[in-house]
């Protein structure tokens, strides 16, 4: 079958290729020329551990090609995803704009039955959306072309996307018409073979699986984040309550490890999205708005934290962070939790030695007009980061962070003290090795 992707984002790229594995011929499209020519040459524009492998491997086989002619790309394919970004705007709704554009190119290119496929996250009625600007852009052909709108969202956590997309917990579709289904339920027969579910709905019901699944996942996060905070006032042992409720079936393991909060470019964005979604119909969604606060107050407790330590005096103080991106195996700081810690350090007078494993050359980026540039030192390694700082500041819990030998950790700090947003490591270990050691639900009287 012949696939198009229109946008060569994460989404997109990560689809792409790995229908591309799976024996489609996929046309990825995107107006980034610079993007595309790296593609060609098998640059990858984003970090994601195996995506290298499968574009070299499929694009070798003739399988995976780039393009930024869209006309080229509808007219090669029968299904078309589009997999453009939604951002929010202020008022927390998705930004269609790009949804749109794409949708009007289609109906200015198509000649013959097509499914177009919404791939990114998009809000109730979306489908409707691109189905009327398709079919304006026909009338003012004067064309009378049969196609079908779907929804397919996604459901890729960022460091792990092939294993998600290769091997899915499901995958959705939202048809309207039994040739689209059709076409699908093709599609997807490689997974379906090898017996991973496929859940067909309406379209609506589609569109709004992606958001509710997201905002559920969100709100566990600060559910757990708020037990955390409760369990540092009571003097409960928050690891010992998040294994106690985990293991209830009901509950699950997954999403209650507590920390400084969400971020990415999905939950935040499609927890603001409902909230919006429901102010529109006249519905406070108030657990949404509480989960929101939360994780945006997680960051800045974690923070005052810190500050409270040195007596809210940082002037002179230097600080080693370790983590910068969202979370580990990626290099996206897009909602970082890492980015407003640093932010807040950095006004609050400390200088910053700081380090990531991959995404530091993003940081750089969002840090080239800060006010405070020369108080930040992208270290080389995490053990330069550390070299003569006063206190060490945890934000991404890679692996690399995990297995650090703490004895050589307290060596090279100035001071050993610890402020672990991640919880990645066992209080009885740093006492052990006579380290100050703050963490995520640590009792008061600790």
């Amino acid at each position: 079958m012949q696939i198009a992707m229109i946008g060569v984002g994460y989404v997109g790229l990560v689809s792409g290729a790995c229908f591309a594995e799976a024996g489609q011929t996929v046309i990825c499209m995107d107006v980034d020329p610079q993007k595309i020519e790296g593609l060609r040459q098998g640059r990858i524009p984003i970090y994601e551990p195996g995506l290298e492998e499968f574009v070299r491997r499929n694009a070798a086989a003739g399988r995976l090609s780039f393009t930024t002619d869209l006309n080229e790309a509808v007219d090669r394919s029968q299904v078309i995803f589009i997999c453009v970004g939604t951002p929010s705007r202020d008022d927390g709704s998705a930004d269609l704009h790009y949804v749109d554009e794409v949708a009007r190119g289609i109906g200015r290119t198509m000649d013959e039955y097509k499914v177009v496929v919404n791939k990114s996250t998009v809000p109730v009625g979306t489908a409707r959306r691109v189905r009327r600007l398709i079919m304006k852009e026909l009338a003012r052909r004067g064309l009378q072309i049969e196609f079908d709108v779907v929804s397919n969202p996604e459901f890729l956590r960022e460091g792990s996307a092939l294993q998600d997309f290769m091997h899915p917990d499901r995958t959705v579709v939202g048809v309207e018409s039994p040739r689209a289904r059709d076409l699908m339920g093709e599609l997807y027969r490689f997974w379906t073979e090898k017996n991973y579910p496929l859940y067909f709905m309406d379209v609506a019901s589609a569109e709004m699986t992606k958001y509710a699944a997201n905002a559920f996942l969100a709100t566990k996060i600060s559910f757990m984040n708020e037990i955390a905070n409760l369990c540092a006032l009571t003097g409960a042992n928050v690891e010992q309550v998040r294994v106690g409720i985990g293991s209830d079936s009901r509950i699950g393991e997954r999403f209650l490890f507590p920390g400084l909060g969400y971020g990415g470019s999905c939950f935040p964005k499609d927890v603001k999205a409902l909230i919006y979604i429901g102010k529109t119909m006249g519905y406070t969604f108030s657990i949404l708005e509480a989960t929101n606060i939360v994780n945006q107050a997680q960051r800045h407790r974690f923070i005052l934290a810190i500050s409270a330590y040195f007596d809210h005096n940082l002037d002179g103080k230097t600080l080693a962070l370790w983590g910068l991106a969202f979370k580990p195996n990626t290099d996206d700081i897009r909602e970082a939790p890492a980015l407003t810690v640093m932010e807040r350090l950095l006004d609050l007078g400390a200088d910053l030695r700081v380090y990531d494993p991959v995404a530091m050359a993003e940081v750089q980026k969002h840090y080239k007009n800060y006010p405070y540039p020369e108080r930040v030192f992208f270290a080389p390694t995490p053990e330069a980061a550390l070299e003569g700082a006063d206190a060490l500041v945890i934000n991404t819990e890679w692996d690399i962070f995990r297995r650090f030998d703490v004895g050589r950790m307290k060596t090279l700090l100035k001071t050993p003290v610890v402020f672990d947003g991640r919880n990645i490591y066992q209080p009885a270990t740093m006492t052990e090795a006579g380290i100050r050691y703050f963490y995520i639900g640590k009792p008061v009287a600790e």
